[in-house]
């Protein structure tokens, strides 16, 4: 597709930007919708249960794989010199990032990517947790805790010598990646339909799956149509969000690109698909307690997402679609981390009869809230 008048209108960043801005608000609105959230998915799974939860991350799953292998197989997508393929990778910073991650969306009751969109529908804990994800990712990645990245992920490194994408890795056929997608479809569509998934749930979830194929294929085509490198990217949450906020501080420091564009377009597709659908409601901290394990998991989430090569849709998604080893590690690592943290605190905590300050505060029905209000509006 050519964009090169709009690139003459806006300039090569702004039309980079803007991209990622209307990626991110249709990003935003499906997920916002179909309340996909790859915590909710996990705790299910781990719960013994092939919920809708479990259904709409492998709707989402699914259909980003099949529509970037369909693209990749058809020469219609080249992602080759995306940073998830190129260079080297960190497979200890996968296994400990992934960990770290996983333990920490717990915590905080939802990935990066959740809690931007759980902001913009009036949730102040989901704001705060952002904010303090953003902050601990920008640290990680440039400033106090970047020498402890740097040693971490270093430990372990796999080298760009054919050894970087899976399929080929393995020795597989070029239609593979289509297999696998396709797989995980059928598996993705029995379980939703087992559930009764409903049908902003369907049409959410792959709404968002196709918005990563929607990013990979945006920023290819820029990549040959500006003078300035492109990055060949697609959705992710943890740089984009440490950029997004070092951009707002520092107004005129760092330039437009995709990933600025991407993190407000998403905060403003959840709002209006809150505002539209009814279920925009102010929500804030119940206590202190509650506090401390919000800020817990948006630390390790930051920290563990930069040291991951990225967060639940950065990794488990786009990285996911590309093949990426080192993002099929992290994902699985995020599961383990995440599946462990949910039974040593949250289910381990369930055995023990809450005093009256414990049931005051009500921490599992306060993450519950938003989804349980928007299912009664779409019942």
């Amino acid at each position: 597709m050519d964009f090169e008048w709009i690139i003459d209108l806006l300039g090569e960043s702004g039309t980079t930007a803007l991209g990622g801005f209307i990626l991110g608000t249709m990003f935003g609105a499906f997920a916002q919708r179909s309340q996909f959230c790859l915590r909710a998915a996990v705790v299910e799974f781990c719960h013994g249960k092939l919920g809708p939860k479990v259904g709409i991350w492998l709707l989402t799953f699914s259909a980003a794989v099949l529509g970037t292998q369909f693209l990749i197989t058809f020469d219609l997508l080249d992602i080759s010199d995306s940073r998830m393929l190129a260079s080297y990778g960190s497979l200890s910073g996968a296994v400990i990032g992934g960990l770290l991650f996983g333990a920490g969306m717990v915590l905080a009751r939802g990935c990066g990517a959740r809690l931007l969109v759980l902001a913009a529908t009036g949730n102040l804990r989901a704001l705060c947790s952002g904010l303090l994800f953003a902050t601990a990712a920008q640290a990680t990645l440039r400033g106090i805790f970047a020498p402890v990245r740097d040693s971490v992920a270093g430990a372990w490194l796999l080298h760009d010598d054919g050894g970087l994408e899976l399929i080929s890795f393995l020795g597989w056929g070029e239609h593979t990646g289509i297999y696998i997608g396709l797989a995980c479809a059928i598996v993705a569509v029995i379980i939703a339909a087992r559930n009764r998934l409903s049908g902003w749930g369907w049409i959410g979830a792959i709404g968002v799956g196709c918005m990563v194929v929607g990013g990979w294929w945006f920023t290819y085509h820029m990549s040959y149509q500006t003078f300035e490198p492109t990055q060949v990217e697609s959705m992710t949450f943890t740089g984009p969000s440490a950029d997004t906020l070092m951009y707002f501080l520092t107004p005129g420091g760092a330039p437009l690109d995709f990933d600025v564009g991407l993190v407000p377009g998403v905060f403003l597709g959840s709002f209006l698909a809150a505002v539209l659908s009814g279920t925009f409601k102010l929500q804030g901290f119940k206590d202190g307690r509650s506090m401390v394990r919000y800020i817990l998991g948006a630390v390790l989430m930051g920290v563990g997402g930069m040291l991951a090569g990225g967060c639940a849709v950065g990794a488990g998604l786009t990285g996911g679609s590309a093949f990426s080893i080192t993002a099929w590690v992290a994902l699985a690592s995020m599961w383990v981390g995440a599946g462990v943290t949910d039974l040593l605190v949250d289910r381990t905590s369930h055995l023990v009869k809450p005093g009256p300050a414990e049931k005051e505060a009500g921490e599992p029905s306060e993450a519950a809230e938003p989804e349980r209000q928007e299912d009664r509006v779409r019942a």
